[in-house]
């Protein structure tokens, strides 16, 4: 606990004393608090990240009345968020708020926009309602002075009746014939102060308040929105901070400007993929057809220019699909989303150039423009029906959304970092295409999230961004559009002795290599000596799915075996493999149990990375990589070779800061899911030659042991396949990792 001589943040320290480089750490987090400065934190399993973090902004918010609002993209450590939170409030008490979307909240399972609608209304009859109760006050006190002789009192009270009586039919109307939400009424009209209470005496988690809300007949999630004005700490996902248009509400609800905002994010190694996803926009040919369905039926001169433009555009995106297919490929599309091909280098797409080829007019912006206004009149005129009770349902602008798009299309699809993409896929069962059909989707994917990013750290007063594989800290600093950040990095806590990473000079698992029986047995025979050796369960993390099933249909563990599919619950998977004993796990290196998941104790005491994970190198990678090379220019680590065969002439930063690096980073996560806790012990293994020291001469072009962090590198132990039993036997016998005799090697 804090004493006198502490620094004032270590009141939101929740625990006896903190270690020392959490000391560290909290007063550079605060130092660069006070600077207005950007962090980027590095901190191994057991670093204590998270208080590290959040006790200095913590202070310094109060201090000077900003909100840290803390955020992931891993649904465990929002629970761990929540058990921090809960311990600092009970040592020096916050309000704080967990807060998550209105489509995991909602009791009546409406979507976005029929909900504002029901607010809205419900807001005119509660405000309606107030108005009545005002008039009848008025009408009473009237009453007794007319009572008492006053003629004047007596006029001014039938006036007040005539406008009693309108507001009683207005009130009857809103009830009688448009729709309301009476959840959302009892908020407005039941006195929430208990709620309140309820919710500040402790963290409340979004099941918490949920429940409550349900009980109580009320709307938690528009209850939480109005209690976050000015809290000290808000926990919630990635999208409230990335996603433009939802953190200009989610900043309004907690009554902050950005400047008044201090952002912890969580994996932040995750925030470059995830601010991507947040900038990509999209519009589907199902989209297309249903707005010139609905342009088909609107009585307005407008409805001519925005039909002629839309079907243009949509009949280009059927065009540019087919002519896309190459030989049997038409053949091999399924119910998911296939890209092809139709970005040229010396030209617009073709998708844009099938557009521009078969358009006539009097010019497609001014159509555009006359379409988008006639989507807005539509839009609105859809709201009013939903609100005035002539429909049931919200109706979405099918107008609006499609020339939204096509306007961003025809604007940016040439910019810079901007990749256009059109895809297919084959209809399902049940749904507005006839089954089998192929319909198209054109899409605008953002391959610099710094066009995402850069805008919100330099309105935030600062954003700590905080992870266990960061680094390197300039390719971090460049890809998310960082100025001039405090960089921190602290590896390992852990007792070194306790843990064992192992180097294996095996086969170089290329892609090319993967059908070689004899590179199949030498990974088969380490897999099974690994299993057999450790004391425990083993993970076992691939390139794909498929290379897993390979091996898990291979290797003889001599225990039980689990396979990861996608698709499959990895909760319910976790769960079997943790309460079995000397299993096996076989999964991808790029499904969801490489990272934010423990695996404590005998969960799993060996973890094996089969070769060097790199992700499947598509049109889109590509164009990421270009874009980098673009905007970063050459870098002083060339290009290096991988599963796509690519070599030393690759110079510049795409195939570093797009494939290497992040394939590292997903690498050094799976590494982390064993060892959790100063008594845990484990074993790492990279199975494939270029992850060893000789490698980084032999294999210069292809080695990867350079893009660890220097620290990690030299845990490192080169071995032989053949001699990797023997040195995990020793390894757990000197950690008396066995309950009884040990395996024979």
């Amino acid at each position: 606990m804090a004493s006198a001589s502490d620094p004032d943040y270590l009141r939101f320290f929740p625990y006896e004393e903190p270690y020392d480089h959490q000391t560290e750490a909290m007063g550079s987090i605060y130092d660069a608090l006070e600077e207005s400065r950007n962090v980027l934190f590095e901190g191994a399993t057991g670093t204590g990240k998270t208080l590290s973090a959040l006790a200095p902004a913590l202070e310094y918010a109060r201090e000077t009345s900003k909100t840290v609002v803390i955020t992931t993209n891993v649904h465990q450590q929002m629970r761990q968020f929540v058990r921090e939170a809960a311990a600092i409030t009970d040592q020096e008490p916050i309000r704080a708020v967990v807060f998550q979307g209105k489509a995991s909240m909602c009791h009546i399972d409406v979507g976005y926009e029929e909900c504002q609608a029901l607010r809205d209304t419900t807001r005119e009859l509660v405000d309606a309602e107030e108005n009545r109760a005002e008039l009848e006050a008025q009408q009473r006190a009237l009453l007794e002075e007319s009572q008492e002789g006053s003629a004047e009192a007596a006029d001014a009270r039938g006036a007040v009746m005539d406008e009693l009586e309108s507001v009683e039919e207005e009130i009857e109307g809103i009830r009688e014939e448009r729709n309301v939400c009476d959840h959302y009424y009892r908020n407005l009209t039941a006195d929430t102060d208990e709620f309140y209470g309820w919710l500040f005496d402790g963290v409340r988690t979004p099941e918490d308040v949920y429940d409550y809300a349900d009980r109580e007949g009320l709307c938690g999630y528009e209850l939480l929105k109005e209690g976050m004005d000015g809290v000290d700490l808000v926990v919630c996902n990635y999208h409230h901070l990335l996603d433009p248009m939802i953190r200009e509400q989610f900043f309004r609800w907690l009554g902050r400007d950005p400047e008044d905002v201090i952002a912890v994010f969580d994996e932040a190694h995750n925030v470059e993929d995830a601010a991507r996803d947040h900038a990509r926009r999209t519009v589907t040919e199902t989209t297309l057809d249903q707005a010139l369905d609905e342009l088909e039926t609107t009585e307005d001169p407008r409805a001519d220019a925005a039909l002629n433009v839309l079907t243009t555009f949509r009949d280009a995106l059927v065009d540019a699909y087919e002519e896309a297919f190459s030989f049997g490929e038409r053949e091999g599309v399924d119910e998911h989303w296939y890209d092809l091909s139709i970005d040229n280098d010396d030209a617009r797409d073709d998708l844009t150039l099938a557009f521009l080829q078969n358009y006539s007019g009097p010019g497609f912006h001014e159509e555009l423009d006359r379409t988008l206004d006639l989507g807005r009149e539509l839009d609105q005129s859809y709201e009013e029906a939903y609100k005035s009770g002539e429909t049931t349902t919200r109706q979405e602008c099918q107008t609006l959304q499609a020339a939204s798009f096509v306007e961003d299309w025809l604007d940016e699809s040439a910019a810079e970092g901007q990749y256009p993409v059109v895809s297919v896929r084959r209809a399902e069962e049940g749904g507005p295409r006839e089954a089998g059909e192929i319909y198209g989707r054109a899409e605008l994917y953002t391959c610099i999230p710094s066009s995402v990013t850069a805008e919100l750290f330099g309105d935030l007063h600062a954003g700590v961004l905080m992870s266990a594989t960061l680094r390197p800290f300039d390719v971090t600093e460049d890809v998310l559009g960082l100025d001039d950040p405090v960089t921190l990095a602290y590896g390992p806590q852990f007792p070194e002795e306790r843990r064992r990473t192992y180097a294996v000079d095996g086969p170089a698992l290329f892609a090319s290599k993967r059908d070689d029986m004899e590179v199949q047995s030498t990974v088969a025979e380490v897999l099974e000596d690994a299993a057999r050796i450790t004391p425990g369960n083993t993970l076992a993390f691939f390139p794909s799915y498929s290379e897993a099933e390979r091996y898990h249909q291979r290797v003889d563990a001599g225990g039980a075996t689990y396979l990861d599919r996608p698709g499959t619950s990895a909760k319910d998977l976790r769960e079997s493999f943790t309460d079995d004993d000397d299993a096996v796990l076989f999964t991808s290196l790029w499904g969801t149990l490489a990272e934010g998941v423990s695996f404590d104790g005998d969960d799993a005491r060996t973890v094996v990375v089969v070769g060097v994970p790199y992700p499947h190198l598509d049109d889109r990678m590509d164009a990421v990589q270009e874009a980098y090379d673009a905007a970063f220019g050459e870098d002083d680590e060339q290009g290096r070779g991988g599963a796509s065969g690519r070599t030393s002439d690759d110079d510049g930063a795409g195939w570093r800061y797009a494939v290497e690096i992040p394939t590292v980073r997903k690498t050094r996560q799976a590494l982390g899911r064993v060892v959790r806790s100063p008594e845990d012990f484990g074993a790492r293994i990279l199975l494939d030659k270029r992850y060893t020291e000789r490698s980084e001469v032999e294999m210069r072009d292809y080695s990867v042991r350079g893009t660890f962090p220097p620290e990690e590198r030299r845990e490192m132990v080169d071995i032989d396949p053949e001699k990797l039993k023997f040195a995990l036997l020793n390894f757990f016998q000197d950690v008396d990792g066995y309950d009884g005799e040990p395996p024979r090697p």
